[in-house]
Formats: C-alpha cells, sequence, structure tokens
C-alpha cells in the first residue's frame, strides 16, 4: 500500500491496487474565514497552505472515503471537483442525504463489513473531543482497510484516544495507522483531535505498528505543530515508529 498525505486530513491511499481519497479538502490556499473562537481566528484565512499536487492528480482516484462533513473534511472544492458519479462512502445515512443532496449518486453507508472491489471497509468509531464540545461536534467516523495481500490499514479519523480506539487496535490488529494529530481546538474546548499523550497511547496500543500522523498545521485551530510532535516521539524514542509526514509526502508499506 501507499498512504500519502494530501493536506490537512485529506488522504491518498493506494490498496490492493485500489485508489481512495480520503476526507477531500480542495479549495486554494485562503479560501475560507478562520475558524472563530480559536487561535490565529484574526489574520489566518483556511486552509494554511496550498495544496502539494494539481485536482487532476488528487481526484484521480477509484472511491472517495468521507468520515464526517465537517468544512475541513469535504468542501464546496471537493464537491465541484469530483466526478458525480464517484463512488463516495459515508458515516450513516444522515450524512448520505447531504452528499446526494450535492449531486453524488453513487453513495453507500459504511457498514462493519462493507466490500469494495475485493477490499474490506469496516466503519469504526470515534470522539471527536472531549465533554460538552462532544455535542456540537457530532458524529465522526474511522475506517479499516483489510485484504488478504495488505497489511492491516486503520485510518482513525477526527478522534481523540479513548477506549473504542483500542478496540480496535485489539480486533483488527492493524499494521498501519493514521491518526489526526494535530490537537486542533476552540478556546476552552479541549482537545478535538489527537495531541502528544493521545498519539503516544496509541503507539503504546501497537508498538508494533507503523503510525501516521494527519491533520496539522492546515486549518487555523491547530495547537501542535510538526516540530514539536517530532521533538516529543524523539524524547520517547519512537520516530521510527511514529511518522510526522509533510504534505505531498508518501509511505510505502
Amino acid at each position: 500500500m501507499r498512504v500519502t498525505q494530501i493536506r490537512n486530513a485529506t488522504l491518498a491511499v493506494e490498496y490492493a491496487g485500489i485508489k481512495f481519497l480520503i476526507d477531500p479538502f480542495l479549495a486554494d490556499k485562503g479560501t475560507y474565514p478562520p475558524f472563530p473562537n480559536s487561535l490565529r481566528q484574526d489574520d489566518r484565512f483556511n486552509p494554511l497552505v496550498s495544496l502539494p499536487a494539481s485536482l487532476d492528480t488528487i481526484t484521480n482516484v477509484d472511491a472517495v472515503i468521507v468520515t464526517h462533513l465537517h468544512l475541513d473534511h469535504f468542501d464546496d472544492a471537493a464537491k465541484e471537483a469530483l466526478p458525480k458519479d464517484i463512488k463516495m462512502f459515508v458515516q450513516n445515512e444522515e450524512d448520505a442525504k447531504e452528499v446526494r443532496n450535492a449531486g453524488f449518486q453513487n453513495v453507500e453507508v459504511l457498514r462493519e463489513d462493507t466490500i469494495f472491489k475485493r477490499i474490506q471497509l469496516i466503519k469504526t468509531k470515534g470522539e471527536h473531543g472531549r465533554g460538552e464540545i462532544l455535542k456540537v461536534a457530532g458524529l465522526v467516523c474511522g475506517v479499516v482497510f483489510k485484504h488478504p495481500n495488505e497489511k492491516t490499514l486503520y485510518v482513525a479519523g477526527d478522534t481523540i484516544w479513548y477506549e473504542a480506539i483500542q478496540e480496535v487496535i485489539e480486533t483488527q490488529l492493524p499494521g498501519i495507522i493514521v491518526v489526526n494529530g494535530g490537537d486542533n481546538q476552540f478556546v476552552g474546548s479541549g482537545s478535538l483531535i489527537m495531541g502528544e499523550d493521545d498519539i503516544y497511547e496509541v503507539y503504546k496500543a501497537a508498538p508494533k505498528a507503523k503510525i501516521v500522523v494527519s491533520h496539522m498545521e492546515a486549518v487555523n485551530h491547530w495547537t501542535l505543530s510538526r516540530n514539536e510532535l517530532k521533538s516529543f516521539i524523539q524524547e520517547k524514542g519512537i520516530s521510527s515508529t511514529v511518522l510526522v509526514p509533510d504534505d505531498g509526502e508518501s509511505y510505502k508499506f
């Protein structure tokens, strides 16, 4: 398989010969207002950085997986750029309705036993923060990829570390795990996605897996930088296991 960090939580995944695009956030740099009540809200428009490749290259895929419908995971630019007949996987019927309303004709809700071109796709749980912010953040999911010729891949999505993540690791035994790790926050909200300690918990639960950290430095409410995370994992002695890609960087597993 090949996992490519595009930007924010947007990933290109080539798995068992099939190309997937996950959480497409495809607007030009600076298109959207900053997320309010958070860092850099006064002067940093989203996305903070440009895409590392052309839209034609990024959207040349067999299927798209949208873990939830927040702007930085599925935006207007993605709705315009993606072919309306492309296979779209979403987390529930509510999201499916919205995606169909955007004109997409081939939308399927992920289950625990979804099969696409001989690849098993397993929807997993996530919690987009802790406490009261969950009421605002809404439902999210992750997905496990399985195929006899590949290592198991677990893309956790927008979630903090909690017992359901450990359960996925213990039951599915992924060899590759992608986590969203910019520790994004609103003022007073606490972490919306994983920070250093969450990522370290993932490592302790799966010390033999390769862990790829996505969702960094691309929208204004991030609080954990790549350099800070790299320093943290170096101190923990896990730099060879926890990978922190730049936008456009790929790993082959």
